[in-house]
């Protein structure tokens, strides 16, 4: 069997320390995964200098895929998603005025208007989410029609 040159010659002895930090192979192990990441995000916040980031940013990345792989998002559209998120933060459709009035934001959620590019910015930044979450969920000719809107 090959040696391994590029490694440490001790690198045995530190990933028996650290594999089980970063392995998720079932959902006891992925709920400690969280509890870790919860408790290293309450130490670390985002202070990128600390000595515990990097492990911090790696344990986020093992968990996403983890959950990429077990919890996939549902294909759902972009109306679906908005109601979500005004059913999560409890809120009204009078909360969201930067978007427009509740007759328009109900016209959104039954699908008689669609979101424009400036709402669709408005609602990531507002529910602190990536503007692809809102994009992902379009059909081109509505992205089409978002951009034209915004012009």
């Amino acid at each position: 069997m090959e040696k391994l040159t590029t490694l440490p010659s001790d690198i045995n002895i530190h990933w028996n320390a650290i594999s089980p930090l970063l392995t998720i192979r079932n959902e006891e192990e992925y709920e400690q995964a969280i509890t870790r990441l919860n408790n290293l995000l309450d130490e670390i916040g985002t202070n990128e200098q600390h000595p515990l980031y990097h492990l911090l940013d790696t344990l986020g990345t093992v968990i996403e895929a983890y959950e990429t792989e077990h919890y996939p998002l549902p294909n759902c559209h972009k109306n679906d998603i908005l109601a979500y998120l005004i059913e999560e933060h409890k809120l009204n459709l009078s909360d969201l005025p930067e978007i427009g009035s509740s007759d328009t934001i109900k016209a959104i959620l039954n699908n008689k208007k669609t979101l424009t590019f400036n709402q669709i910015q408005q609602l990531a930044e507002r529910f602190n989410v990536n503007i692809q979450v809102f994009y992902a969920s379009m059909y081109p000719e509505e992205i089409a029609l978002a951009i034209k809107e915004n012009q």
